[in-house]
């Protein structure tokens, strides 16, 4: 791994590692409280390949894993000549340590994706990984190994299409997994300090075929009253009581058996914001507003639903800021609807390319990712007005991950630092 120096800016350099005061901390893939936003100031609107880029790391293969940092560590999956590494940088982009976790790279619809998909997770003292291979570890901030084990060995073999490309959530003491697939779908609960297991919930559903493989991630939902585990996938979504995994609702409905795809399969996750859980469903599919307060099947009762939307990201997970939320599909055009009522206020198209990474809000911006290597940056709100369209040239599926003033992209090739210099 190399610093390129044409796009090593000694400013940005200083700047970084002679801050004393950190920020927000992207300790997951969807940043501080798993909602895609972040708190930051003075974040950039614009660049390019070379302005406002602090400095560009290449990597050694391509993932579409959201970096996590915290502080001045910065963790990034990869692969690496068929091995599947997590790799440790700091905040300047010197390489700290590389550590390998299994071997044998699956690569899945030509450049969709690979064994590096899912997202590593850090609170701060630890970081955990987890590929589709199964492979999952834990490491301390100096690259020691603290526990690691075969999720397949122990669950049984991943029998879905496209790789368990599931980030686990991480909360308190646990690590909550979500395996939904052919082979039997379970929710897992794991003490995160030494990868042993709490307790394994058997997820039930009557989707078939395709639709029972779910590549969405497990979410939290935590208003401080009320707090519980979301999965989501093979048709339905489901809140989990966190002592034992028990079932506590379900929603349906997202899957219509009048019309039953059999290539139906969830890949975007819910939002959870207080009051409200915002569910996806893929392709012509449905998007519902449910309440966070039902108990058993809540499917189609208009007492625990806020609002339906005839029509929903395929990839991207939906993002929540201040009265709106935001839909950005797979072909680049973005919704927004009204929070409390789903009425449509507008759809626009942004990156006419692939969106595959989810949307992130700061510094009173909203950024898309586009598969082309263009971000587009939107004001938020009721009318809809593109700030910015900035072009780095590299294929990028993973979402951005924002902290200390910087915007970390992960691109195909490379891990971008970008900021005001």
């Amino acid at each position: 791994m190399r610093i390129k120096p044409i796009t090593l800016c000694l400013l940005g350099l200083l700047s970084i590692s002679c801050s004393t005061a950190f920020a927000d901390n992207w300790g997951s893939w969807r940043g501080p409280n798993n909602a895609g936003i972040s708190s930051e100031k003075n974040i950039p609107s614009t660049w390019s390949k070379t302005e406002n880029v602090l400095w560009r790391v290449d990597l050694p293969g391509p993932a579409g894993s959201t970096p996590a940092i915290w502080e001045d560590h910065i963790f990034l999956t990869s692969v690496d000549d068929g091995d599947m590494v997590l790799i440790c940088l700091d905040t300047t982009g010197k390489q700290r340590w590389k550590k390998v976790l299994g071997s044998g790279n699956r690569d899945v619809r030509g450049d969709e994706g690979n064994s590096a998909s899912p997202s590593p997770s850090t609170d701060g003292k630890h970081v955990w990984v987890f590929f589709t291979d199964g492979s999952l570890g834990c490491f301390d901030f100096n690259g020691k190994q603290v526990w690691k084990f075969d999720v397949e060995d122990r669950y049984g073999a991943f029998k879905i299409q496209f790789g368990m490309t599931s980030t686990p959530v991480l909360d308190g003491d646990n690590l909550y997994l979500q395996l939904i697939h052919s082979g039997g779908a379970k929710v897992v609960a794991l003490d995160k300090s030494t990868g042993k297991e709490i307790w394994v919930h058997k997820r039930k559903s009557d989707a078939y075929a395709e639709c029972e493989h779910s590549y969405a991630s497990p979410m939290m939902y935590d208003d401080g009253k009320l707090k519980f585990l979301i999965s989501h996938g093979a048709d339905y979504t489901v809140a989990h009581d966190l002592k034992d995994g028990h079932e506590l609702w379900r929603v349906g409905g997202l899957h219509p058996l009048a019309r039953y795809d059999p290539t139906l399969r969830f890949v975007a996750s819910p939002l959870a914001v207080p009051g409200m859980i915002v569910v996806p469903s893929a392709k012509k599919g449905i998007l519902v507003s449910v309440k966070p307060t039902g108990k058993g099947d809540i499917t189609d009762k208009e007492e625990h639903y806020h609002w339906t939307y005839p029509t929903t990201p395929d990839v991207p997970s939906p993002l929540v800021v201040g009265d709106y939320v935001y839909l950005c599909r797979e072909n680049g055009n973005l919704i927004c609807l009204n929070k409390a009522t789903g009425e449509k206020l507008y759809e626009n198209r942004t990156n006419p390319t692939r969106h595959r990474a989810s949307p992130v809000f700061a510094d009173g911006k909203i950024y898309l990712t586009g598969r082309n290597g263009i971000v587009t940056v939107v004001k938020p709100g009721p009318e809809f007005e593109i700030i910015a369209q900035n072009d780095i040239g590299e294929a990028l599926s993973a979402s951005p991950a924002i902290s200390d003033g910087v915007i970390y992209l992960r691109s195909f090739d490379a891990i971008w630092a970008i900021g005001k210099k």
